[in-house]
């Protein structure tokens, strides 16, 4: 019989010495959000999931199948116009999201037609693409679909004061480093959903 996955939670928060609210502030939810996925009302999304495994120490595996949820792997695509800087992209990505479909884009254009026909949860995003302004195209993909999350690359700091006046959710330098892209992961604006059960919420207020 599988395990109910608050249950597991629950143990595994216990048995790290964790209480809610400390682990809701490591994971950057809310106390009430761990509170509903440990008495079952509400079930993480597969971004929270995999914070909560690298955390606790987990395999990933035993929350997905205790979770009895289908989950959708995130749909990520980076934009850049230079084919270097995008192929070196890619794979620092997909070490660090192993199950996500990512696609690269050196058109802007081409990223609109995508995202046009797919639904695309995050955006690594160029702000400077030939004559196409990135600031622009972010505007355009958040109108296409107000879920996606932007974050924005570049080789210059200097554009940090553009991109933070955007609807993106983050910012970072390039090339690309593994941990940067996790902790801007972390920052999530709008997390990918699930096939069947419910996403994280912060409707809940359980005793610790």
């Amino acid at each position: 019989m599988i395990e109910n996955i608050g249950n597991i939670l629950r143990d595994y928060r216990l048995e790290n010495n964790y209480s809610q609210q400390q682990l809701a502030d490591k994971l950057f939810v809310s106390r009430a959000s761990v509170a509903s996925w440990e008495t079952g009302r509400r079930i993480p999304d597969i971004i929270i999931l995999t914070r909560i495994a690298r955390l606790l120490n987990l395999d990933m595996s035993v929350l997905t199948n205790a979770s009895g949820a289908e989950f959708l792997p995130p749909e990520v695509i980076v934009v850049d116009d230079e084919e270097a800087l995008l192929a070196g992209a890619i794979p620092v990505l997909s070490r660090v999201m192993p199950d996500a479909n990512i696609t690269g884009f050196i058109k802007a254009s081409e990223a609109i037609d995508y995202t046009l026909k797919n639904q695309v949860d995050i955006v690594f995003l160029d702000i400077e693409l030939g004559r196409t302004s990135g600031l622009d195209l972010c505007s355009t993909l958040t109108e296409i679909n107000p879920l996606i999350n932007v974050i924005f690359l570049t080789a210059y700091p200097d554009y940090a004061i553009d991109a933070w006046g955007t609807s993106a959710c983050g910012f970072l330098l390039k090339p690309l480093k593994e941990e940067d892209v996790r902790t801007q992961l972390m920052k999530l604006r709008h997390h990918p959903g699930i096939i069947t059960g419910s996403s994280d919420g912060s409707e809940a207020d359980t005793d610790e």
